[in-house]
């Protein structure tokens, strides 16, 4: 498997013959994109879907699977577009020949009293969980954990907690566009440092992560 990050939560997971892009957000550089058997969303929120940019990578990518959380569904029905499916906790999806898994129901909480909307994450190949805005252990084994650093819903001990429950083989940093460079430090000195010590940390801003 190789993943390649392209800014924030966006990856290009690249697995046998399926190549997946998840997250799509406003903060994210995928312009150009082709040959996408599969676009994953895990929730509606703009840093995670935009749809002006959408829009022209489903037209350079007409045979992908565009696989949305039930709440971004909603919201792309209303802009006109028509997801392929959309992936609730415990559904699978199988995007070239590999299972795509939906974990989880609802996005992290910003507040008591703010409304809350529904998160999809995922496990891509058995392999790699995307949790999106939530940091719900799942009850599966994960091998490679993408990490959600620097967010208005969790802080870095709530961070710390989840790699340690989900006790990862390899772990590395998303959701890190607010601060880009100073979350090196909060992902290798207190995530790394307080994680578990038999998981691999990485970072993957630079060169893709290829396990």
């Amino acid at each position: 498997m190789k993943i390649t990050k392209l800014g924030h939560s966006c990856l290009l997971v690249e697995e046998s013959d399926a190549r997946m892009l998840v997250d799509p957000g406003a903060f994210s550089a995928f312009d150009g994109l082709t040959g996408l058997s599969g676009i994953l969303v895990t929730h509606q929120h703009f840093d995670h879907v935009h749809v002006d940019k959408l829009r022209p990578l489903l037209q350079a990518n007409p045979e992908a699977t565009l696989v949305v959380d039930p709440g971004t569904a909603e919201q792309l029905a209303d802009a006109g577009i028509s997801p392929a499916r959309t992936l609730s906790d415990g559904e699978t999806v199988d995007i070239a020949g590999v299972e795509v898994r939906g974990f989880g129901r609802d996005h992290a909480p910003f507040h008591p009293d703010a409304p809350n909307i529904v998160n999809t994450g995922y496990l891509i190949g058995g392999r790699l969980f995307h949790p999106g805005d939530a940091l719900t252990v799942p009850g599966f084994d994960v091998e490679v954990l993408a990490v959600p650093i620097v967010a208005p819903w969790s802080n870095i001990g709530q961070t710390v907690d989840f790699v340690r429950a989900v006790k990862p083989k390899v772990a590395f940093p998303i959701h890190d566009a607010i601060i880009v460079a100073p979350a090196y430090g909060i992902f290798d000195g207190t995530v790394q440092g307080l994680g578990p010590q038999d998981t691999t940390y990485q970072r993957i801003d630079d060169s893709p992560l290829e396990v």
